[in-house]
């Protein structure tokens, strides 16, 4: 039972493709959404949705999580019984705890609506959340369920479905009532939420009662105490943490309209602002990551699994393969976004702010990225704690941003982007650092540093002229020229070096160099008397390498270097009229100079490996 388990991974592809056509649809249904009611309903939408969040975290996120992580585990060790035991008192503890909150917000809607949200508007939209939440919830556990089971298609198929009975009940309330006052707009947007909610997880205990009751339940059970003690031992810090980060979320949501408004912003134009950056910008540079949900869902449960089974080679190998899978998936589409963000954007939601602010967004969204799959790996080997001071690291970064740049004038929105690329990179680095591991930063770092390699020079070229443009409006100094050229050269020849002297730090005996420290010689030292002898050849390969690339580069040179001419930029520049003699001859050269030195490289190669031989042969 324990190796079906563990081998119950091999339907993450089916999982994340299935995922992943239900996220593609959930963006055009805010696509379809974002035209229907413009910009400013949009904002009011984006307003709620942290409330919705919060009471998401305060009664049912830790419970969901408890149910994943305790599944998979009883089912590892054969016990059906237990695993039952423990939906049901997830089940109960969620609507112990439903009761108050929701009753509490729907009573105070009007004060939370004016004096929190800072908007009467969303009033209605706050009452009608919390059944909402209910039926969220019901589902969530369930779904959980199954995929601490390792069955993860039946709720990924039940979340399609949702997704097609959500477009069409929103976009059917809309047709039917439109138009009306924006408050209203946001009730039926939420009422459509309701209904594919209702759908959604009476379809789900459906299924899970058809499972539980096809087969006998065995293995033991657990006592009361232990199975409520086991559950909020997880739910309590994986609540807390949602808690911290949602009702930081919440707090910039409410703050941003409102600081934007004392920066000298019409209200109904800080609102409008709000929408296109958080309800669509973000969303649509989220589409190409749509595998990073089911990724997730998929590893924490596996992760629980191998470490119920003492097997933390395979822990480490999931996670190295989670890390693997994002760099390589979100850092090229994240360079695609940015290339042709702005124009999809416009033709998308017919919104010219939308290709706004798109370089440091993409780099969040791309850190995010990182940083939820190595969150999401700490959960499911029990370092929710972690988790938790990671996500208050991030949101008060973030908070602190809203409140000291957002009210500027002339900085506004800039503030809040700016705020959002800090805080997600000290989530990264607090998330690598603290999983420990010495192959995953390594495995990062790799990953990060190839990406020019099997990025397309045309993309990466576009991509560094925008970062180098964006970086002189934001900071000042000189445009495009030698200095955007040298970064631009550096940047995509690395790669080549790294993997050209890697080789020979392998081959190296790592012990010379403490044995060099260790005779009293300097650290500076010993590294340019032991370690830089032994990694010279790849020193010298990676040098050639990158002179080789560099000198012929002409695509990235063209969008970098500005005024500044190289060689390729200045023959492609003659091609209008005849070729000048000195081309000619320049080109001789250099292809004369370059057989020279691979003449002289070989034959040292030669004499090296004779030499070797012989020294063998002697000993």
């Amino acid at each position: 039972m324990s190796e079906k388990m563990l081998s119950a991974g091999k339907g993450a592809l089916f999982l994340t493709a299935l995922s992943a056509i239900s996220q593609v649809l959930g963006f055009f249904y805010r696509v379809v959404l974002s035209r229907k009611v413009g910009a400013e309903v949009m904002g009011l939408y984006q307003l709620i949705m942290p409330v919705y969040s919060v009471i998401m975290s305060l009664t049912a996120v830790g419970l969901v999580s408890a149910c994943s992580n305790l599944t998979s585990r009883h089912l590892a060790l054969g016990s059906r019984r237990a695993a039952d035991q423990t939906v049901s008192t997830c089940l109960k503890l969620f609507f112990l705890l439903l009761l108050p909150v929701g009753a509490a917000v729907v009573l105070n809607s009007d004060a939370i609506s004016v004096h929190l949200l800072g908007d009467a508007r969303t009033q209605l939209g706050l009452i009608l959340l919390v059944p909402c939440v209910a039926l969220t919830g019901v589902e969530n556990i369930h779904k959980h369920f199954f995929y601490g089971s390792g069955m993860g298609r039946p709720p990924a198929i039940v979340e399609l479905l949702e997704q097609f009975v959500r477009t069409f009940a929103v976009i059917a309330l809309l047709v039917a009532f439109l138009p009306q006052y924006p408050e209203r707009v946001v009730g039926l947007i939420v009422s459509g939420m309701v209904v594919c909610e209702i759908f959604s997880s009476c379809t789900l205990v459906v299924l899970y009662r058809r499972r539980i009751g096809r087969r006998t339940l065995t293995g033991r059970g657990e006592g009361g105490g232990g199975r409520r003690r086991r559950i909020l031992s997880i739910a309590l810090p994986v609540g807390f943490n949602a808690l911290l980060g949602n009702l930081l979320g919440a707090a910039n949501s409410a703050l941003i309209p409102q600081k934007l408004v004392e920066g000298g912003a019409d209200r109904s134009a800080a609102v409008s602002q709000f929408g296109v950056v958080c309800g669509m910008t973000m969303p649509m540079l989220s589409l190409p990551i749509v595998f990073l949900g089911a990724l997730n869902l998929v590893r924490v449960p596996g992760l629980a699994r191998a470490q119920a089974l003492d097997r933390p080679g395979q822990a480490r190998r999931l996670v190295s393969q989670a890390v693997s899978a994002v760099a390589l998936l979100t850092l090229p589409s994240m360079a695609l976004m940015v290339v042709v963000g702005p124009d999809l954007g416009r033709a998308m939601f017919h919104q010219e702010g939308v290709g706004e602010f798109l370089i440091p967004l993409a780099c969040v969204m791309a850190m995010s990225c990182f940083c939820s799959v190595l969150c999401a790996s700490l959960n499911g080997v029990g370092r929710q704690r972690t988790v938790a001071a990671i996500s208050l690291l991030g949101g008060v970064v973030q908070l602190g941003f809203t409140l000291a740049l957002v009210p500027l004038p002339g900085v506004g929105m800039a503030g809040y982007v700016a705020g959002a690329v800090v805080s997600t990179a000290l989530g990264t680095a607090a998330a690598i650092g603290i999983n420990g591991m010495k192959r995953l930063p390594r495995r990062i770092m790799m990953n990060i540093t190839n990406f020019p390699m099997v990025n397309p020079e045309i993309v990466t070229g576009v991509s560094l002229m925008l970062l180098f443009v964006s970086a002189v409006r934001v900071f000042g100094g000189r445009s495009l020229g030698m200095g955007s050229l040298f970064a631009a050269h550096i940047t995509f020849c690395l790669p080549y070096v790294i993997l050209s002297v890697l080789p020979k730090l392998r081959q190296m005996d790592p012990n010379l160099y403490e044995a060099a420290q260790d005779l009293g010689c300097p650290p500076v030292k010993a590294f340019f008397k032991v370690v830089l002898p032994e990694i010279m050849p790849g020193v010298v390969t990676g040098l050639i390498m990158a002179f080789t690339l560099s000198i012929d580069d002409f695509v990235i040179s063209y969008f970098t270097s500005g005024t500044t001419q190289t060689l390729p930029i200045y023959i492609y520049s003659m091609t209008r009229k005849r070729i000048s003699p000195e081309i000619n001859a320049l080109s001789t050269v250099m292809f004369g100079a370059v057989m020279v030195l691979l003449i002289i490289i070989n034959v040292r190669n030669v004499k090296d490996q004779g030499r070797d031989e012989q020294t063998r042969e002697e000993v």
